[in-house]
C-alpha cells in the first residue's frame, strides 16, 4: 500500500505501550517501536498504560479498543507481547478478533506478525507459555505456604491487626468509572484485582484529586 493510499483509508497504525507501576517508564520500549513506526507509509497512534497486565481492563487499552471496534487501526504494533497482556483468555480473545477484523499484529522482541499462519500459531504459543508461567509461579507459592503452615508457621497479618489495602490512583478511578457504567461490585472487583470490601470503601470516600 503507498502513503497516500493508506493515509486515505482513514486507518492508522496503532503502537502500545505498558508497563505495571507508576515508578516505571516506557523508555525501554520507545525507540524499536519509534524504528518501526519510521518505516510505515501511514500515520500512527500512540496509547499507552501504566497498569497491570492480569486484566484487559485498562485506560489506554480501553481507548485502543474503542478504535479497533470502529475500524480506525490497520497494525497493532507492541514491543513484546506482554506487554498486551499476561492471560491466555485475554491474548487468545485478542488475536481472534484482530484476525476477524483483519488487523495485523507486530510483536517486535517476538518476531511475531499475525498476518501469517506461522506467525498466529506464535502467538497462541506465545500466550499459552505466559499463561503456563504465571501458574506454575502460584502453584510455587501455594505449596510454599503450605510448608509454612505443616511448620506451624502464621501466615498474613497477626491476627486482630488491620492494615488497610493500598488502592492506586488508576484502580479508584476504574472502580468510580465502572460503579457509574452501572457495573457490578463482582465484576469491578476482578477487573480491578480489589476485593469487595476495599470496592464499597473506595465508593464510600471521596474522589482522589487529580
Amino acid at each position: 500500500m503507498g502513503k497516500s493510499q493508506a493515509a486515505d483509508d482513514g486507518k492508522h497504525d496503532a503502537l502500545y505501550l505498558r508497563v505495571s507501576g507508576r515508578g516505571q517508564d516506557t523508555a525501554s520500549q520507545e525507540p524499536d517501536l519509534k524504528r518501526w513506526a519510521d518505516s510505515q507509509d501511514g500515520p500512527v497512534v500512540w496509547y499507552r498504560d501504566k497498569f497491570t497486565g492480569k486484566t484487559m481492563d485498562r485506560p489506554g487499552w480501553n481507548k485502543l479498543a474503542k478504535d479497533i471496534e470502529a475500524g480506525k487501526v490497520r497494525t497493532l504494533a507492541c514491543w513484546r507481547l506482554d506487554r498486551l497482556g499476561r492471560t491466555a483468555k485475554g491474548l487468545t480473545a485478542l488475536f481472534e478478533e484482530l484476525v476477524t477484523r483483519k488487523i495485523n499484529l507486530v510483536s517486535l522482541k517476538d518476531g511475531l506478525d499475525l498476518s501469517t499462519p506461522a506467525g498466529r500459531l506464535m502467538a497462541n504459543v506465545l500466550a499459552s507459555v505466559a499463561a503456563y508461567e504465571t501458574e506454575v509461579r502460584s502453584e510455587r507459592v501455594r505449596a510454599g505456604q503450605e510448608v509454612a503452615r505443616a511448620a506451624g508457621k502464621h501466615l498474613g497479618r497477626p491476627a486482630g491487626i488491620r492494615t488497610p489495602i493500598k488502592v492506586t490512583r488508576e484502580q479508584d478511578t476504574m472502580v468510580r468509572r465502572m460503579k457509574t457504567e452501572g457495573k457490578l461490585i463482582a465484576s469491578i472487583a476482578r477487573a480491578t484485582g480489589l476485593s469487595r470490601v476495599t470496592i464499597y470503601r473506595v465508593l464510600d470516600r471521596p474522589a482522589a484529586a487529580k
